[in-house]
């Protein structure tokens, strides 16, 4: 399977304006591309009969050294792999719209997510020492994995930059056979079958009064002044200081799931519709449901684990996990579950965590 791997660059000055470059090519052949192909989609709505093929990543290219590069020469200063993979990645993200399964391509903006890819001559040449087209032989802060890989892609996040690329590892092979039960909440980020409690980092509720204030002394600075980019950098590195707790603490909660169990049995959460509740909604994307369950699946796959997904509709919290009772209606406010039946009493998310369980060892 394919494994990525990301760490940060160790830049001079020089490097960081090369990589500034090749970010711009990026994002105008995205943006050009962009504006190119909304312009046919627009004449095949006006002109059905006239319709024009839309444009594969080859053709929007071909038209971009053609139109676009021969009158830009700074164009030739980088990577010729830059604009390639912008426009394949344009084109991708087509697809998945036409695809249904996103939504329209936007416009990029400078500053915002810049990010571009480089093929061809990528090679780890030491232990935190890589080598990539045009730029040369980036520097990193740890050791990077000798393995062969062909493409790599570069980020920016604040004042940092990030290399990432990815390469196949073999599947491990688990003999466990424990299974565990996991019930994610917005007090606690998961309750286990076994009765162990994993809190959350609740990372924004954390500084959020200090992101608060520092928004608010940004409020009246002139737009693209030195004070205004020196504070807007400030904002950019607690939000990056914030989703790198978040993430830090999910790293730790799922490999320990995936290295240590079996099979992990968890519930189908309808994310999107918990986000509705505008008194929740906070609290939950502080939780980051659907990054646990995409880190879990693929270190499921790797460590050679099971991973089980239940039914959302499946009454995990309403049933009884000694005699197997349901519920008629259960409150949220209601954190201990009262079997009527039985009488038996226990911590409302460590049933559901148990119900979960034997559910998932079926």
């Amino acid at each position: 399977m394919l494994l990525g791997f990301k760490t940060e660059l160790k830049l001079n000055n020089q490097q960081r304006t090369a990589l500034m470059k090749h970010c711009g090519v990026a994002r105008h052949a995205w943006n050009w591309g962009l504006a190119l192909t909304k312009q046919i989609l627009d004449h095949n709505k006006v002109n059905p009969d006239s319709k024009i093929k839309f444009p594969t990543a080859i053709d929007l290219h071909k038209w971009l050294v053609a139109l676009v590069k021969s009158d830009q020469q700074w164009y030739y200063e980088c990577s010729k792999s830059t604009p390639q993979q912008a426009l394949m990645a344009l084109r991708e993200a087509w697809k998945r719209c036409f695809n249904k399964t996103a939504g329209t391509p936007l416009f990029k903006k400078k500053g915002k997510r810049d990010s571009f890819t480089l093929e061809g001559t990528v090679k780890i040449t030491r232990d935190n020492k890589i080598q990539v087209p045009v730029i040369g032989v980036l520097r990193t802060y740890e050791r990077l994995p000798q393995v062969l890989t062909k493409s790599a892609t570069i980020s920016r996040q604040a004042d940092r930059w990030f290399i990432s690329f990815r390469f196949d590892v073999e599947q491990q092979e688990s003999n466990n056979t424990d299974v565990v039960g996991v019930d994610l909440g917005v007090k606690n980020l998961a309750t286990l079958s076994t009765g162990e409690v994993v809190l959350g980092a609740k990372s924004y509720k954390k500084y959020q009064a200090k992101l608060s204030r520092m928004q608010w002394l940004n409020r009246n600075k002139i737009i693209g002044s030195n004070n205004w980019k020196k504070a807007q950098m400030a904002v950019a590195r607690l939000h990056r200081k914030i989703a790198n707790i978040r993430k830090d603490t999910l790293h730790k909660l799922t490999t320990l799931l995936a290295k240590n169990h079996g099979t992990v049995v968890i519930e189908d959460l309808n994310v999107s519709g918990m986000m509705a509740n505008h008194k929740l909604a906070k609290a939950i994307t502080d939780m980051s449901f659907f990054e646990f369950r995409r880190q879990l699946t693929y270190k499921c796959q790797l460590y050679g684990s099971k991973l089980v997904v239940v039914d959302r509709w499946f009454p995990s919290s309403k049933t009884c996990s000694n005699c197997g009772t349901k519920k008629q209606a259960l409150l949220l406010s209601q954190r201990v579950f009262e079997c009527g039946h039985c009488g038996f009493v226990i911590d409302r998310d460590l049933n559901a965590a148990i119900n979960l369980k034997r559910s998932g060892s079926f």
